[in-house]
């Protein structure tokens, strides 16, 4: 079952001026429900530009997109709001992690503003915590954490609100090559076990080739579709 479909979807900014600029260029895209996508390409090929459109935090120019048969152009903006906030869990590069708040507080922190009582969204945090081995720091700010802790944080907050799916941009962007090797163990634990469907935004070849399915985006175009091997990799 799709849970993710694009029709025709164009981006363009500074529309009208002389200086128009067209990002994504007619993105047909359909993901199923549960499958473990990557998309690969270039800087400036239109890979976060797509991230966004995916997540809901921008609208396309032009075109449809139907976010588990919800059709997003006809979502206002408090509805656009429930669904980033409920259906999508998001994972940067650079975190986002609030430097004030404990990491318990930044994983409890969706919750809140999806109206979760505090005694529930306390326990769920903490086992979210636990379920990406950062039960030893539940009380330190992301400035006592180190890159990969402050990522595990990040995947346990994305996590919060039980969402069906799971973008992550460029997640092991800014570890080295140990830490960012557990990250991906995690985000394979979280597909095996939890079903999730993920979109992986990568430049890398060697992390897109463990996923399902590998697109290349190109010029703001998908230029290519290929298999993976996720169902022959075992995360260490």
């Amino acid at each position: 079952m799709q849970i993710i479909r694009l029709e025709k979807i164009h981006k363009r900014y500074f529309e009208g001026k002389e200086n128009e600029l067209e990002v994504l260029k007619g993105i047909d895209l359909s993901i199923s429900r549960g499958e473990f996508v990557a998309v690969v390409g270039a800087s400036g090929s239109g890979k976060s530009t797509l991230m966004n459109i995916i997540g809901v935090l921008d609208r396309p120019s032009e075109g449809r997109y139907f976010l588990d048969g919800t059709d997003i152009a006809e979502a206002d903006d408090r509805e656009l709001s429930g669904i980033r906030n409920k259906q999508i869990g998001f994972v940067f590069q650079t975190y986002n992690l609030i430097p004030r708040m404990s990491a318990l507080r930044n994983v409890e922190l969706p919750m809140q503003y999806a109206g979760v009582k505090a005694a529930v969204r306390k326990k769920r945090a903490e086992e979210l915590l636990r379920t990406v081995d950062m039960q030893d720091r539940m009380d330190h700010t992301p400035d006592e954490l180190s890159g990969g802790q402050k990522q595990r944080v990040a995947i346990a907050r994305a996590l919060a609100n039980d969402p069906s799916i799971l973008l992550a941009d460029e997640p092991t962007g800014s570890l080295d090559s140990f830490t960012g090797r557990m990250i991906m163990d995690l985000f394979h634990r979280l597909h095996r076990e939890k079903g999730i469907t993920i979109v992986l935004i990568t430049h890398s070849p060697e992390l897109a080739d463990e996923t399902e399915r590998i697109l290349t985006i190109s010029d703001g175009m998908i230029t290519g579709e290929r298999k993976g091997a996720a169902d022959g990799y075992v995360p260490g």
